[in-house]
């Protein structure tokens, strides 16, 4: 058999901008693309199963999408990352004459590619990982002195400044592929089908563009006014797409700068803002790889591990199914799970709560969040939850402390967002909703889990334990 490349497929699930394929492609040889599932992994990592049914649906329209232009992805079962080096070889072994990927950043993700590195160079194989997550790889946004940046501010307007200077280039989709047939392996089987559980996420690229392309014609102008009103449609819906590759942050940025211009730079557009949240996220990604004790479920800020947390089972079950007595709280975790998403004002406002009202170690609410959330993302997670714990990189400072009435009463005012959510309280008026509990009709409704007053002194008290305090003490 004629030799050939294989593609590996992870968390670059798109035929536009796929750094990966484009270099196989480089090469001149028939280019394989292969795709393995791993549940047993997944499910380590806590992955929440409408996000898996999300991947296995992607790779199902991958493969037709490759087809159209004479390529096949091959979509293969495994169990753990361990299998993967495994199946691997023995697709290589029918002739492939190297392997490209695109990088992943966390610490079992690199064990699994240096083991597959390795499997595969006693074949003779050479792989390739190429660095294509973020639109600057991690260590190359820096200060002037070489260090990395750990407060978002600065690295920003460094990041801000690289762009500028660059631009922001994707890669045209293959307009055909040349291929080989390749048969199973033995004891290899195909992927399995997901439970259908993300149905209303369309899965076809050139959808997922329209996507993309809508949001940055339509709506990104009102984006800076509508972003933080979970009634409203205002945020671009995208994070999904982000998560699993079926965009990369290369073609949102370009879409962005092509439909708003300099209005990209205009501090306090829209189009700013949306570019402020990818920054934010590839910033979280920096962090992740110069400090990789934060994949091991470390804070950043290491005074805060001395925290004796209360961790009371019974408020978190309450935290969990949205009976807190605090109706915006129990709206959002409700919105999670019933949907896999939250909107991210929300995400702010009950990891806020968990962990400075309930007292309850950060890190069971990241895991629950992961075990929901269709657009799971480690570095995303993580980073927002240490912000809100202020225990992270440029965090809130500890003594910040959400009123989430206030909060609801801010940014839900008619009620809208937690009738929708928490229909028991729906026939309350605008002003008692947010807070039912001295009226008979919220008879049906949970009680509070805790007073915010008493629990916020509480909250000072902890992180006074372990801190100097800094600064006056304000509560939003």
């Amino acid at each position: 058999m004629a030799g050939f490349s294989i593609v590996w497929l992870r968390n670059d699930l798109r035929c536009y901008d796929n750094a990966a394929l484009h270099a196989a492609l480089e090469l001149g040889l028939p280019v394989v693309a292969v795709f393995i599932a791993t549940p047993t992994t997944w499910l380590q990592h806590q992955m929440a199963p409408i996000k898996q049914d999300l991947l296995r649906r992607r790779v199902q329209a991958m493969q037709q999408e490759l087809a159209a232009v004479g390529g096949q992805l091959l979509a293969l079962e495994g169990g753990s990352y361990q299998q993967c080096s495994a199946q691997l070889v023995a697709l290589a072994k029918q002739g492939a004459q190297a392997l490209f990927a695109q990088t992943e950043y966390e610490v079992r993700e690199q064990q699994r590619d240096k083991a597959v590195t390795a499997a595969l160079a006693e074949l003779g194989v050479p792989c390739h990982f190429i660095d294509n997550q973020c639109r600057f790889a991690p260590g190359t946004v820096l200060s002037k002195t070489g260090d990395v940046y750990k407060v978002f501010t600065p690295f920003k307007k460094t990041w801000l400044q690289k762009l500028q200077s660059t631009g922001c280039y994707c890669l045209p989709k293959p307009k055909s592929l040349n291929t080989v047939s390749l048969k199973l392996p033995d004891g290899v089987t195909p992927m399995l089908d997901g439970d259908n559980s993300s149905a209303a996420y369309p899965v076809a690229e050139q959808q997922v563009l329209e996507m993309l392309r809508s949001f940055c014609r339509e709506r990104v102008l009102d984006y800076q006014q509508q972003r933080d009103f979970p009634a409203k449609p205002g945020t671009s819906g995208l994070s999904a797409y982000l998560a699993i590759g079926v965009i990369s942050a290369q073609q949102a940025i370009a879409r962005l700068q092509l439909e708003s211009g300099e209005q990209c730079y205009q501090e306090g557009s829209g189009a700013a803002v949306w570019l402020s949240e990818l920054i934010w996220r590839e910033f979280y990604k920096h962090i992740l790889v110069a400090y990789p004790k934060l994949i091991k479920h470390q804070p950043f800020q290491q005074d805060t591990a001395a925290i004796v947390w209360g961790n009371n089972s019974k408020w978190f079950d309450a935290w969990c199914q949205g009976q807190t007595g605090y109706p915006i709280v129990d709206a959002a975790m409700r919105q999670l799970n019933q949907t896999g998403w939250m909107h991210n004002r929300l995400r702010m406002i009950v990891a806020s709560f968990l962990v400075k009202d309930l007292q309850i170690d950060w890190r069971w609410g990241e895991a629950y969040f992961m075990s929901k959330l269709i657009d799971g993302d480690f570095a995303a997670n993580n980073g927002g939850w240490q912000w809100a714990a202020s225990t992270g990189t440029d965090a809130a400072p500890y003594f910040r402390i959400f009123n989430p009435v206030t909060q609801s009463e801010r940014f839900d005012p008619n009620g809208d967002f937690i009738r929708l959510f928490v229909p028991e309280l729906a026939a309350l008026s605008n002003k008692q909703i947010h807070w039912p509990h001295p009226l008979p009709m919220s008879v049906h409704y949970a009680k509070p889990v805790v007073d915010h007053a008493k629990a916020r002194l509480r909250t000072l008290e902890i992180f006074n334990a372990v801190k100097k305090p800094a600064g006056a003490i304000t509560s939003e």
